[in-house]
């Protein structure tokens, strides 16, 4: 974990309406495009716990 740049998916293409995540001393940050002062900071374990709910949960599929 030694990225503190923001990142954003792939899927977001042109938009500014994402969520964009880094790591930064060993927390993974998320935080919305359009709300670049407001950060959630979670652990890695955390972090992933997360990504997987929300994939189990049917989610992180567009309509």
């Amino acid at each position: 974990m030694n990225s503190s740049s923001w990142q954003k998916s792939s899927y977001s293409a042109s938009s500014n309406e994402c969520v964009e995540v880094r790591t930064r001393c060993e927390v993974v940050e998320l935080r919305e495009s359009d709300e670049p002062g407001t950060i959630l900071g979670a652990d890695p374990a955390t972090f992933l716990n997360l990504l997987e709910s929300i994939k189990a949960s049917g989610f992180d599929h567009h309509t």
